[in-house]
């Protein structure tokens, strides 16, 4: 045998390998995602359409031991189901049979977790037609859309500073973020921290916290800021440069993932270390992304700046909710209309500065 067919041989082996252990990973997951799965469709039917629909019972009764038993279930029979290779689960992370059986199978839970999860929806919200076009209600919408209407522009000056207000908590917080989330962004690419069991643990543990950060509204983090330091625009940006971290930081880290591999090859191949690949070879590639990540979000701020001043985060929306909750409509119709020209310029402006980085 040739060198070079002992060389093929081995890359042929290790290609095998590498498949091999990427099949058992997902099949892994696609267990896990099935006993979500079971769970998730056995307390909708039971908790949401039983209970909720046909039993019409206001305080749901609960149960650890029910909990447990139905955990248990879900489990043994998410389990099986994915050892099958015939599952939805499956199907996501590629280890599904390729037949007509396990396509119909796949359509079929779909279609059942589609359904179930939207009458659960409907049962849930207690949806109203009859509610919405009432007369009683169609009269006093009426009376609160013509005083909206109809600004009082008595407190324009008052409620044009509070707008820039607004727009700097929701500009600083953007600013603010931009370095913690570069470093953080590259320390949860999957591509750059998968050599190693260290640098997974890494992006393992990073992963689950931005997750947890992000799972979390501003407006619930401009509560326990302004708790912490105190109503008013400090609260605010803090609660906002805290979610725009987590939030960029997967924006950032998936555009890391989507780069091309080829560059970064061939310098490592020069026997280049880690920072100097990075430099090279990923940041030429992510620049323009995280240009354009960067000032979409600052768009979002804007918008979510206005929300969290409902909490005591500053900015127009605390001296919205003084004259809603006064019910001054007049004076709530100026600071609407306020908001809405104010987004609608930062939307245009953002689009433009995009269109032209690209």
């Amino acid at each position: 045998m040739s060198k070079q067919t002992a060389v093929e041989a081995q890359l042929k082996n290790l290609i095998e390998e590498n498949k091999k252990r990427e099949h058992k990973y997902g099949l892994y997951q696609a267990i896990l995602l099935d006993i979500f799965f079971v769970f998730y469709s056995i307390l909708v039917v039971q908790r949401a359409i039983y209970y909720k629909f046909f039993l019409d019972l206001r305080d749901l009764p609960f149960s650890w031991i029910q909990i447990i038993i139905v955990f248990f279930i879900s489990v043994i029979a998410g389990t099986l189901w994915a050892l099958t290779r015939t599952s939805l689960s499956c199907k996501l992370f590629g280890v599904a049979k390729d037949n007509k059986t396990t396509k119909w199978t796949i359509e079929l839970f779909g279609w059942f977790l589609f359904d179930i999860t939207f009458i659960a929806g409907w049962i849930v919200t207690k949806i109203s037609i009859v509610s919405l076009f009432s007369p009683d209600g169609l009269k006093g919408a009426g009376r609160l859309f013509s005083a909206l209407f109809h600004p009082q522009f008595g407190i324009f000056d008052d409620a044009l500073f509070a707008m820039i207000e607004t727009i700097y908590i929701a500009l600083v917080a953007t600013l603010i973020s931009i370095p913690p989330t570069l470093i953080i962004s590259f320390f949860t690419a999957r591509n750059l921290m998968r050599e190693n069991k260290v640098t997974f643990a890494i992006y393992y543990v990073l992963r689950i916290i931005l997750n947890f950060i992000r799972s979390i509204e501003p407006l619930i983090w401009a509560i326990i800021f302004s708790v912490w330091v105190g109503i008013g625009p400090f609260a605010g940006m803090i609660a906002l440069l805290v979610h725009t971290i987590a939030s960029n930081a997967k924006l950032y880290s998936e555009a890391i993932e989507s780069i091309e591999s080829g560059p970064m090859e061939a310098i490592s191949a020069t026997g280049a270390n880690k920072i100097q690949i990075v430099w090279h070879a990923v940041v030429p590639q992510i620049v323009l992304p995280f240009l354009s990540f960067t000032i979409y979000r600052w768009d979002i701020n804007v918008r979510m700046a206005t929300v969290i001043g409902l909490v005591g985060g500053g900015g127009i929306g605390t001296m919205l909710m003084q004259y809603q909750g006064l019910a001054r409509w007049r004076e709530v119709g100026l600071i609407i209309l306020m908001i809405a020209f104010v987004v609608w310029i930062m939307d245009y402006i953002s689009a433009k500065i995009r269109e032209a980085i690209y």
